[in-house]
């Protein structure tokens, strides 16, 4: 074959790459399974507005990411959704073709949802017109070479180690003969006389397809999205690049092999597919803009949103911070997720003089941690954030090199029953031996394993200066620069399941995707430790002698509370057994309150559910979220919020510079937005953004699942992490940002961020101002905002 990229002039060249680019940004990053963490699975719509983005994804992706009309008619119907919920919806929208008057918004409500297909691709038509499945052996193919080529330690032979993707592709795929014996002729010589680079290789392909700058982003786009969870595992490696100051041509170099596959079909069947191809580039390079029905399906969403709004604004108590509180008898620092909102309200209503204060779980410590007897450094801290502090639980370099010889022998041993030559073997020999072990796990008599990890420390040795500023600056950002009780709890939290893929799914996402131990067992030493301690007056802040902080664990799964004391403080044995019993207590209101809510609750523990594996549904995660609230917790204190809600402590007096604040909005407030929009995407677009079906998902070189033995890579969350088996049990709504601050202060902020701002001026989250406790105002796109008339107090 000819080399067509000189058939394409130089400006078009140009524009094509371009759009290539550009469709790269188009895809979400999935994170790795060893430490998942939520991701906005719409962060390459975040520069369109919900109608945009879902006549887009509908067009690329064949899939809705709006409700059914019916199900907003239902709500309308029930009195959730009221006439001003949708007539405020109405005015806020934009659009110029919005319907005119509510009478007509509700008259839509009659017709039916469209349902979106999406653009058909080479391999589709090809399929119609030769009777071949192209699209599934296209993905079983990519997908069979990309499991060994991104392996990450799984498998026990990956093909062409080191090389960059598209030749590693490219001399597996010269070898592949799944192709032609298909019925796709000639596809080794096709691929062997590609040209040598992805970019090359995708303008040859573009001349070869007739593609023009103007379609192209969309094609590219397309057949993206068409490689499922592969093209998201690339993009999160040019994520992980970029943060690192590089990049990295993996997902350039999937497009690239894309576009091979879609020109060997081409040429196979173009005479046959031509004229319907033509009007798929027409097609392609048609404006994005939604239509009237998309319109009025995002009026809806909003007036769903407004809904919960208005009843999360009348459950708010509307009570000002104290000033002058008695000093608290317990302290507990939570992370913001919504799950510590039903514990820290059991917590505190098991005695008035208890305390609680939120704030992102890794507690403003960016480490990454050695853990023991491993080589990996693992980032406990937000995705959005890069390491600047170094610390290790390893110990001396004799018991380390024990450690790792013991965690060689059992890779070896696993390797050993997966084998090929071996394995059939293995189970024959020592299957009898497991039969034991299989029983309990199949009655759930097993108790999940737990390593506890040692103390972690600092790699690098703090200078006292150094540990007093940064004790300093957490506890600023903490809203606790004062008023601390005699015993303070740090309380991360991690997830006790078995059996499950997912499980760092249910850890915390503010750690990427860890538990919440390292973080709290390092910052309880730091401020435990006398040099911080003598450092921190120079700061402003002033600790009692006597306050000592423990580090802990909340268990989200179960409601245990484990309690670190690396620290311990003879004189604090009192507190510490006190502060035991009330854990106690709350963790059973916590537990009946989640119970209620799982399926067959009534009949099983969460202990039960936790060590049980076969259960599908240890838990509910953080399905459900709809809001994040930053204000002191005398905001929101008393109030069941139906863990449903992200409390982050902040006092807007204390910050003088609004510093704080600019970091809530920047990293906390990104990081929630990023967990309610996948759960968002997973509940409206599962056939995109969902992993599936759990009862069938297999580990593909720990990168992710496939359902059954093949297919697509699949990313996002099973479809049991959102619904119960009748119904939903996440209500996709964008999240609700409640910020008690000036308006101007958090202007500004918006002003100097605009990829924040880009979130709330399309419509990708709410902002909502509170004064002393209230609604006051509402943030509209081009940094204004409209005062809110206060809620009237529900009758109790």
């Amino acid at each position: 074959m000819t080399d067509t990229t000189i058939q394409i002039a130089p400006p078009q060249r140009s524009a094509i790459l371009t759009a290539a680019e550009a469709a790269l940004r188009r895809v979400p990053p999935a994170f790795p399974l060893e430490a998942t963490v939520a991701v906005n699975p719409f962060l390459g719509q975040t520069d369109e507005d919900l109608a945009s983005a879902a006549a887009r994804l509908g067009r690329v992706g064949g899939v809705r990411i709006l409700r059914d009309r019916a199900d907003y008619a239902a709500r309308i119907a029930a009195g959730e959704i009221t006439d001003s919920d949708l007539a405020d919806a109405l005015e806020a929208c934009a659009a110029a073709d919005r319907p005119e008057r509510l009478a007509a918004l509700k008259a839509a409500l009659d017709a039916p949802s469209v349902t979106p297909e999406a653009l058909p691709c080479v391999a589709d038509l090809a399929a119609e017109v030769t009777g071949t499945d192209w699209p599934a052996i296209l993905a079983r193919s990519v997908g069979l070479w990309a499991a060994g080529h991104f392996d990450r330690g799984q498998a026990l032979w990956t093909p062409a180690p080191g090389r960059d993707a598209f030749a590693a592709w490219r001399e597996w795929a010269t070898h592949d003969l799944t192709p032609e014996l298909a019925g796709l002729d000639g596809f080794a010589a096709h691929v062997a006389a590609c040209p040598d680079t992805s970019e090359r290789a995708i303008l040859r392909a573009a001349g070869t397809l007739g593609l023009s700058g103007e379609a192209a982003e969309a094609l590219f786009h397309r057949l993206l999205l068409d490689l499922g969870g592969w093209a998201q595992h690339a993009r999160w490696l040019l994520w992980q690049a970029e943060l690192a100051g590089d990049t990295d041509a993996s997902l350039m170099d999937l497009l690239a092999i894309r576009l091979v596959w879609e020109e060997a079909l081409f040429e196979h069947c173009g005479d046959r597919i031509s004229g319907r191809w033509n009007e798929v580039l027409a097609a392609c390079a048609e404006p994005m803009a939604p239509g009237r029905e998309l319109v009025i399906d995002a009026i809806l969403q909003e007036a769903a949103e407004r809904a919960y709004q208005r009843w999360l604004a009348d459950a708010l108590p509307g009570v000002d911070a104290q000033a002058d509180a008695p000093r608290p008898a317990l302290q507990g620092a939570f992370c913001i997720d919504v799950r510590s909102e039903v514990f820290r309200r059991a917590l505190e209503s098991v005695d008035g003089g208890i305390e609680t204060v939120g704030f992102a779980g890794f507690f403003g410590l960016p480490v990454s941690h050695a853990p023991q007897a491993s080589d990996v450094e693992e980032a406990h801290l937000p995705v959005l954030l890069t390491p600047g502090l170094h610390t290790t639980s390893q110990g001396d370099p004799a018991s380390e090199t024990a450690l790792r010889i013991g965690a060689r022998a059992r890779r070896a041993w696993g390797r050993f029953r997966q084998a090929a030559v071996s394995s059939f073997a293995f189970v024959e020999a020592a299957g009898p031996l497991y039969a034991g072990k299989l029983v309990r796990d199949a009655l759930g008599l097993a108790a999940p394993a737990r390593r506890e990890s040692p103390p972690s420390r600092f790699r690098e040795a703090l200078t006292p200066a150094q540990k007093a500023e940064t004790a300093a600056a957490v506890l600023g950002a903490m809203s606790m620069r004062q008023g601390h009780a005699r015993l303070v709890l740090l309380l991360g939290h991690g997830a006790n399941v078995t059996n499950n893929p997912h499980e760092s799914a249910y850890h915390c996402g503010a750690c990427g995707g860890h538990t919440g131990e390292v973080s709290a067992r390092l910052l309880a030493r730091l401020l435990n430790d006398p040099e911080t301690r003598q450092g921190l007056p120079a700061h402003g802040i002033d600790l009692p002698a006597d306050t000592v902080f423990l580090a802990g664990l909340h268990d989200t799964t179960t409601d245990a509370v484990t309690l670190y004391p690396d620290d311990p403080a003879l004189t604090h044995r009192a507190d510490l057994a006190q502060a035991r019993s009330w854990l106690d207590q709350a963790a059973a209101l916590a537990r009946a309150e989640r119970r209620a809510r799982l399926p067959r609750g009534a009949s099983r523990t969460v202990e039960a559910r936790a060590s049980d594996w076969a259960e599908l549904r240890p838990e509910w995660g953080l399905a459900g979220c709809a809001a994040f609230i930053c204000a002191p917790r005398a905001a929101t204190a008393g109030e069941d919020l139906g863990g449903r809600t992200f409390l982050h402590s902040y006092d807007w007096r204390a910050d003088r510079d609004f510093s704080v604040l600019e970091l809530i909005l920047t990293a906390p407030v990104v990081v929630a937005s990023w967990i309610s929009l996948q759960y968002y995407g997973s509940a409206t677009a599962p056939a995109l953004f969902g992993s599936g079906n759990k009862l069938i998902h297999n580990v593909v070189g720990g990168i992710g699942v496939v359902q059954g033995n093949g297919g697509k890579l699949r990313a996002g969350l099973p479809w049991q992490s959102v619904h119960d088996g009748e119904r939903l049990m996440h209500d996709p709504l964008r999240l609700t940002v409640m910020v008690e601050a000036p308006t101007e202060a958090i202007t500004g902020i918006l002003s100097r961020h605009d990829g924040v701002r880009a979130l709330f001026d399309n419509g990708w989250l709410h902002l909502l101002a509170l004064e002393s406790g209230r609604v006051s105002a509402r943030y509209r796109p081009g940094l204004r905002w409209e005062p809110v008339a206060g809620p009237q107090r529900r009758a109790a």
